[in-house]
């Protein structure tokens, strides 16, 4: 399995892609990210045209069971970010 991207390489790949400098491109990929984080955290959904959606969803308080001591302790209510995965990137994966 290859390693994954990091920001400095995702950053390079991104202003070869865009003929721009690194600079404009890591502008880019900052704003991308924050209004994804905003437009998630206040429990909207966005998608990401050829890679998917993310959304949040609201979880309901649940019985877990601590695995070191086998008691079952009550969870509280959070939320957890949901990523689908876009039809268009599995078959690009598959091909």
């Amino acid at each position: 399995m290859n390693k994954p991207m990091t920001k400095t390489q995702l950053i390079a790949a991104l202003a070869d892609a865009m003929g721009a400098d690194k600079k404009t491109a890591s502008a880019a990929l900052d704003a991308i990210s924050a209004v994804v984080a905003r437009e998630v955290a206040a429990g909207g959904a966005i998608t990401l045209p050829g890679l998917g959606k993310m959304a949040c969803r609201a979880r309901p308080e649940r019985q877990v069971r601590n695995p070191a001591t086998g008691e079952s302790v009550t969870k509280a209510a959070d939320k957890q970010v949901k990523f689908t995965i876009a039809k268009a990137l599995k078959d690009s994966v598959n091909a």
